[in-house]
């Protein structure tokens, strides 16, 4: 520090040498929670710190090292998460696998096996009856020795039940206990704080260990809901844990955000075994601010996660996920058209979806349902098991039920799905089974699949929601699956008997395999969770991740961009926007347009009428009046002008900085008393002889803050407060201030205009 500046600030009179710190006082640039960040201070703190890096580098060797240790700890911040969360993504479905189990039955051999692992070690397990060995025997075996009859149903059935019961109870009560904000999703909050907001705690330690093991809980009791929304909830815990070890993105929120994004992409790597689709979901679905740095890193966080995941190996098939699947017939063109089908099925459903779930949660808030939270879940719960377990479709966990429709018919599958009519004089390759007629077993497991669809459908408009943690993906690829299936299976049966038809002649043969069931319910899945979540890009590329399908990119299309026309033309708002809007949430969506004539003077406080503007002066009120003007005011900041009189704008300074620094003033500065003078000037004012010790607080001030004139339209203000991350913008005529937009000024006037609550804004 330069000694002469020191001195010249003496001098004046000020008397404070904070003013020539970089860190004037503790807490200085943090934010209030339920606040949201100022993202172009961030990056220019960020900047003047990197500066400063690499000033300092060149001084010695030491220094030098140091600025490498800060450029390499974004790649160190990225491992760490790739580690922690492809661990933690392994266990939750191990653990799923064994709990899912559990509920049926248990290994003698070890308890801790699931079903699969019990008859993998058995040596008396046949072929034919591979998912029975003498070790895994059902509750009913086990405790009055029957396996058949009404007396070892019915107890399997109540033990199913009680099993389910418990697995919920325990998750709702570890999250209502120990961490509320470990319930739900987490994406529509992820993406509100990845825009700028601030939640204190929902990114904390509690909600991750808690959230991960209610996850584990809640899946495995059988709800209708799924573990790959609250992965990315989990991932970004462990970005935000990771990130606080590090004073470069601990202390610059902006940089927190980087992290963040990333941790995005390695939650949807683990989710999905999709390290490509998680960096293009974090792209397209959730991030803000996504720079060309943030793409590497993310790129490489998922990287990891996957690799993470695939040393687990968890599911036992060398693969990132259950339902991989390899399809050894193409499509044709005229399957276009069903595909096409599909997609419109998905849009409907997506609207349907989020129509009927928002109006069901709008309805739990507002009524005294919502008081009773654990009640809503043992219900729902109840309700899902009483009607799942009669039906072999809902009875087994909704990823092994995708899974099975997924599958193509080979020779070993003993699925009812694949219960067909077989020629004896067929002699042919196994892996090349011509189109068959269905059996009996086809045609009951269409009935079956039929009321398994509609139970899906309206148990998770219910079940998403609740204050467990509730993923969407898995739910909304299974509505899909079973339609896709019940689909594919009638174009294949249609082909076989009338492959003279015009339409099949030329691609199904007689004794040819030309319809793929399986790859309509891919299709399927793919436009349902297109219908609810408006995803296109990234949605594609996790589907062909998931399941190996590269050569059906086009049909995957085709029911994806359907999808997403259907569904918007009900409405452009996916299920995560709903629930942004339905919390409250100041969430600026790229993606909407605002094309109404209005000018920035229709938006701004003060209005006609109001009282004007709260101001700070640059030299002419005193720490009390300040203080008085803090206290009797709940606003984030103050322009602070010249004098009331001629209002020109001289900066803008932040509420919590103005409290932080007076009440550090006054602990650490002697003379600073009710009645000194606050200034923003560079120097000082004369001041009589006897007067108090001034307050220089030039140092908080915000010398550049965004302005527009009162008659520039809302359309570029918009898109300014969208492309920037602004908190507020000061709106001024030839120099002189006017009035204030604050971001929650811009959505409330887009809510107006777009005819819905302006008051459904509550945080700025």
């Amino acid at each position: 520090m330069d000694t002469n500046m020191v001195n010249a600030g003496e001098m004046n009179g000020s008397g404070n040498l904070m003013d020539f710190l970089d860190e004037p006082f503790p807490d200085v640039g943090t934010y209030e929670d339920f606040h949201t960040i100022d993202w172009l201070r961030e990056k220019s703190r960020d900047t003047d710190r990197h500066r400063k890096i690499t000033s300092k580098s060149k001084e010695s060797i030491w220094e030098f090292i140091k600025s490498l240790l800060d450029a390499w700890s974004g790649w160190v911040v990225m491992l760490l998460i790739g580690l922690l969360a492809g661990t933690l993504a392994g266990v939750i479905d191990l653990a799923v696998d064994w709990m899912t189990d559990l509920k049926e039955g248990v290994c003698l051999s070890a308890f801790w096996y699931s079903h699969e692992q019990c008859c993998w070690t058995s040596n008396e397990t046949t072929f034919d009856d591979r998912d029975k060995c003498p070790q895994w025997q059902k509750w009913s075996e086990l405790l009055v020795n029957q396996s058949e009859g009404a007396s070892a149903y019915i107890l399997n059935y109540f033990l199913y039940i009680m099993w389910a019961l418990c697995f919920a109870f325990l998750a709702v009560s570890l999250v209502r206990v120990f961490a509320p904000y470990a319930c739900g999703s987490g994406i529509p909050e992820i993406k509100t704080i990845l825009s700028g907001f601030i939640i204190r705690g929902y990114l904390g330690k509690w909600t991750l260990l808690i959230k991960t093991v209610t996850l584990v809980l809640v899946v495995s009791s059988g709800l209708s809901l799924g573990k790959e929304g609250p992965l990315v909830h989990v991932a970004c815990c462990c970005g935000n844990f990771f990130s606080s070890l590090f004073s470069k993105y601990s202390k610059n929120e902006g940089k927190r955000r980087e992290v963040l994004s990333a941790a995005a992409a390695a939650g949807v790597s683990v989710a999905f075994g999709a390290p490509i689709g998680g960096v293009l979901f974090s792209l397209e679905e959730v991030s803000y601010y996504f720079p060309l740095k943030t793409l590497w890193r993310s790129f490489f966080a998922a990287l990891v996660a996957a690799f993470t995941l695939r040393s687990i190996n968890p599911f036992g098939n060398s693969r990132l996920v259950l339902f991989y699947v390899e399809y050894h017939t193409p499509w044709y063109m005229a399957e276009l058209f069903p595909f096409i089908l599909l997609g419109v099925f998905g849009g409907l459903w997506g609207t349907l979806f989020i129509r009927c779930n928002i109006a069901w949660c709008r309805r739990r808030k507002t009524t005294r349902l919502g008081k009773y939270p654990v009640l809503e879940v043992i219900a729902i719960t109840a309700i899902t098991a009483i009607i799942a377990y009669p039906n072999p479709y809902t009875r087994r966990s909704t990823s092994e039920l995708i899974s099975e429709l997924f599958n193509d018919c080979g020779a070993l599958e003993s699925s009812q799905l694949c219960d067909y009519i077989n020629d004896p004089n067929m002699t042919r390759p196994v892996d090349d089974i011509p189109d068959r007629p269905a059996g009996p077993g086809v045609y009951t497991a269409m009935w079956q699949l039929a009321l398994a669809l509609v139970f899906k459908i309206v148990i998770t408009i219910f079940t998403f929601g609740m204050k467990i943690p509730s993923g969407l993906f898995i739910p909304s690829m299974a509505v899909g699956a079973m339609a896709g299936r019940m689909v594919g299976i009638g174009v294949e049966q249609l082909a076989y008997h009338h492959h003279d038809w015009i339409i099949f002649r030329n691609w199904c043969r007689p004794g040819a395999d030309c319809v793929t069931p399986g790859l309509y319910a891919m299709v399927g899945a793919a436009a349902c969770l297109g219908g609810v979540t408006r995803m296109t890009v990234s949605l594609v590329v996790i589907m062909f991740e998931l399941t190996g399908g590269l050569e059906y990119i086009v049909p995957l299309m085709a029911a994806a961009v359907t999808s997403k026309w259907v569904a918007d033309a009900f409405g452009k708002e996916g299920i995560y926007e709903a629930h942004i809007h339905l919390n409250g949430y100041p969430f600026l969506d790229v993606k909407d347009e605002f094309t109404h004539r209005t000018l920035a003077t229709d938006v701004m406080r003060p209005r006609r009428g109001e009282a004007p503007l709260s101001v700070l002066t640059q030299d002419s009120m005193t720490v009390e009046d300040v203080e008085t003007l803090i206290k009797e005011t709940d606003y984030n900041g103050f322009p602070v002008v010249v004098s009331k009189d001629s209002e020109r704008l001289i900066g803008f300074a932040q509420r919590r900085e103005l409290i932080l620094a007076i009440k550090n003033a006054r602990q650490r500065q002697d003379g600073v008393v009710s009645n000194s003078i606050v200034y923003f000037t560079e120097d000082p004012p004369e001041l009589p002889p006897n007067s108090p010790h001034p307050l220089k607080l030039r140092r908080i001030l915000n010398l550049s803050p965004f302005t527009v004139t009162d008659h520039t339209p809302m359309e570029t203000v918009v898109d300014i407060f969208r492309k920037l991350g602004l908190r507020q913008c000061l709106v001024t005529r030839s120099g002189r201030l006017l009035g204030i937009i604050t971001k929650k000024d811009v959505l409330r006037h887009m809510a107006q205009m777009a005819n819905q609550d302006p008051e459904s804004i509550m945080f700025n």
